[in-house]
């Protein structure tokens, strides 16, 4: 498996770090040594560090992700986008510990509050999920248990997670419904997932996932197949809880208009490499990957005609092949024959934004 370029090599001038990590140059820049003392980087909340996951099929092992690296900070939202086959959803499954039996991790680290959870054993796991982190997922339809009533399953988190007397449990959950904006809570507790409407069942997916208060909270393109209406009070619904509570959040969609109005950080995906990370206002203004250059393009915005629309070309490779270290290389108009060679330089262009490309734009 190809690693990345060391973090203190340097090419193009530009400076090869990891995610989250100080450049060197930047202490350069202000007259600093390594030498001298230096202030300690916050400690992130969640760091991944080369994640790497395959899955073994009857046509091949996919190499769904590779070495993916990114940070969450306490309180921050992070925005996860890129086309489908990406990687979005297996990252956020790997770091839960959920992954499809198929799968299998090659490696890395996902270090959560000082806890590696890609090591940590299932018991240790399970006193985390729903408790410091949860997650909510794509169809909530799937997620929930059909023969048992939604108020029940809120109920059982909380008597598995939360510090309640059994007889203020009921009580709790109903409350946690009226939190999610569900009218006549009390009755909806006895209902089942059938019962309800898809904006509904977000909706007790939302109040599932945040029974606990936990500090980090997933939420897996939380409103497919949902009108706009109901979109836009969703996001809201999440979005005011995560702050009441001041959760740490990480949204994965493919719509960047949704994660450049909520999101601090966007961390872009292609074929299971992060390829670029940087503060939002800086990724829609100067983006240095061309995916991400071609992403924005193709992306709806006001002032934008549908004649200056344009396409991404090509299609995510098959990740059952034999890949090149870049995985847009076969896509890209600004391709090298360097693009090639390995490892994939990982450089940092400005504070908080990096790119893996041998050609940033």
């Amino acid at each position: 498996m190809n690693r990345r370029a060391s973090p203190d090599q340097t090419e193009g001038g530009l400076t090869q770090a990891r995610p989250g990590a100080a450049p060197r140059s930047d202490l350069l820049d202000r007259g600093l040594t390594e030498d001298r003392a230096v202030p300690p980087p916050l400690i992130p909340l969640l760091s991944v560090e080369d994640l790497s996951v395959e899955f073994r099929t009857r046509d091949g092992v996919v190499r769904a992700l590779e070495n993916v690296s990114f940070t969450v900070g306490r309180g921050e939202t992070v925005g996860v986008v890129g086309e489908s086959g990406s990687g979005k959803s297996v990252t956020a499954l790997a770091i839960l510990g959920i992954l499809h039996p198929a799968a299998r991790i090659t490696g890395g680290r996902a270090v959560f509050g000082g806890l590696d959870l890609l090591t940590a054993g299932e018991d240790r796991l399970r006193e985390y999920r729903g408790r410091e982190l949860s997650m909510i997922f794509q169809n909530p339809r799937t997620a929930l248990n059909p023969i048992r009533p939604v108020g029940r399953q809120i109920a059982d988190v909380l008597l598995r997670h939360a510090n309640l007397p059994r007889a203020r449990v009921r009580e709790r959950a109903i409350a946690l419904l009226a939190q999610v904006q569900i009218a006549d809570p009390a009755r909806a507790y006895h209902a089942y997932p059938f019962e309800l409407s898809g904006g509904m069942c977000q909706r007790v997916m939302i109040a599932l996932a945040m029974a606990c208060s936990p500090a980090l909270l997933i939420a897996d393109e939380p409103t497919t197949g949902l009108d706009v209406t109901t979109q836009a009070a969703i996001l809201e619904l999440i979005e005011d809880l995560a702050r009441q509570r001041r959760m740490a959040m990480v949204l994965i969609t493919h719509d960047l208009a949704l994660v450049g109005e909520r999101c601090d950080r966007i961390v872009v995906m292609h074929a299971g490499h992060v390829v670029e990370t940087a503060p939002t206002a800086e990724l829609f203004a100067a983006p240095r990957h061309p995916y991400t250059a071609r992403l924005i393009a193709s992306t709806p915005r006001p002032g934008v005609t549908l004649a200056d629309l344009r396409p991404i070309p090509g299609t995510v490779p098959d990740l059952r092949s034999a890949l090149l270290p870049c995985r847009y290389r076969s896509r890209c108009e600004h391709a090298i024959p360097d693009c090639e060679e390995p490892p994939l330089p990982w450089l940092t262009v400005g504070p908080g934004h990096a790119v893996a490309c041998r050609v940033p734009l």
